[in-house]
């Protein structure tokens, strides 16, 4: 027998931030859904439960640290003081010139390095460069996994479709070092000697003149530079990302996406629902959030309605009141009914993927109250419907028709 679509695989978060095999989950989805509050009240309700915890924002908006009580936050794991944790609870935020920073003191000489970062071209680079972010996610969530210090990493990603740009890092890398650009300048170095300065001089001359009138002479310089003192470093990048994206496709990795019940935000997470499984990620499954279910399903909205309409003519005391309330169960009803047929469009589509579904809330989270409140609803045990089939408790049933 099939499973009706609104019948999706429950989501049970409670057992995977509990599981001690569970190492690294990464959250992601598009922008204005909730998936740094996720993270967060994921991170302090896996605390809670005695793990001991870093969340890792790649999104630069400062609501991370606002949340978690926190004046700001940087590219260190920065203590979050809660009392009554059974586990602990870091929070940082990605520096991404800083993290290439400290890889490139960690893997050369101070006087290398120095060189290194007086290039203009390096500045540029580690500052504002395509892909620079990504790679960089890539780093710092390798050193977070290798110091063994947290058991349990949760990462939020940047809220686009560019969140799951660092699963490219180490393919996009590998083609940046072995491009024939980089090549051509550093070929004179890998030569040596003036023998080598001979053998290429000629091509590398050439070379040289045309990409000087694109570029100017001065940056090709920086870039040329720039690469020769970073040479040695390459080979190492790309074994580092390469281990990371592995690290992502294990178990003990769980991938979580975060959408809201409106079409634009779901048809995103068909996309990073999609994007996973084209690159064999491990897929917790789907974080609903923002739903609003009704308080009862047993006066359809077309009732409700009636009901409103035949209270206010009949007027008489608390008559205006009561016709308001039938109306706002209406509208609640009716807004729930849509929520569900798009939650049920994308199980058609996914019908594999388990769905936790997260009611709104009445105003924003900005504290640590309201992440254990978020966290309550994120671990909830999931009901069951008449016919045993484990579903979500906050999504309602279809409503009866009028």
């Amino acid at each position: 027998m099939t499973r009706p679509p609104h019948l999706a695989p429950p989501l049970d978060l409670a057992g995977l931030v509990a599981d001690p095999a569970t190492r690294i989950v990464v959250c992601c989805g598009s922008g204005g859904v909730g998936k740094t509050t996720t993270s967060a009240a994921l991170a302090l309700a896996a605390a809670e439960a005695g793990r001991h915890v870093v969340v890792l924002t790649i999104d630069p908006a400062r609501r991370l640290a606002q949340s978690l009580g926190l004046q700001e936050l940087d590219n260190e794991p920065r203590l979050v003081e809660t009392p009554g944790l059974a586990g602990s609870l870091h929070a940082m935020m990605l520096d991404m010139k800083r993290t290439f920073d400290d890889v490139v003191a960690a893997h050369s000489t101070p006087d290398r390095a120095e060189q290194i970062f007086a290039n203009p071209f390096y500045q540029a680079l580690s500052s504002s460069f395509a892909g620079t972010q990504e790679y960089m996610a890539m780093e710092k969530l390798g050193q977070l996994r290798a110091t063994d210090r947290w058991d349990l990493i949760i990462v939020d990603t940047p809220p686009s479709r560019s969140a799951l740009d660092f699963l490219d890092a180490p393919n996009r890398l590998s083609r940046f070092l072995d491009g024939t650009m980089i090549r051509l300048l550093t070929a004179p170095a890998r030569a040596g000697g003036r023998a080598g300065v001979r053998l290429v001089g000629a091509g590398f001359m050439i070379f040289s003149r045309i990409i000087s009138k694109v570029l100017g002479g001065q940056l090709l310089a920086d870039i040329s530079t720039f690469i020769t003192a970073l040479d040695t470093m390459f080979g190492g990048f790309r074994e580092r990302a390469t281990a990371t994206y592995e690290l992502l496709r294990q178990p003990g990795t769980s991938f979580l996406v975060v959408a809201a019940p409106e079409p634009d935000a779901l048809r995103e997470a068909s996309y990073f629902v999609d994007r996973l499984s084209t690159e064999g990620m491990p897929l917790a499954g789907l974080v609903l959030n923002r739903t609003h279910p009704p308080a009862t399903t047993a006066l359809s909205a077309t009732r409700a309605d009636a009901a409103a309409e035949a209270v206010a003519e009949a007027g008489g005391p608390g008559a205006k009141l009561a016709a308001g309330a039938l109306r706002v169960h209406a509208e609640r009803l009716t807004q729930a009914t849509r929520e569900q047929r798009l939650a049920d469009r994308f199980t058609s589509a996914h019908p594999g993927v388990p769905i936790r579904t997260v009611p709104a809330t009445g105003g924003d989270i900005h504290d640590l109250d309201g992440l254990r409140v978020m966290g309550e609803a994120l671990m909830a045990e999931e009901t069951a419907t008449g016919t045993g089939t484990p579903r979500s408790r906050v999504l309602p049933a279809r409503p009866p028709a009028a």
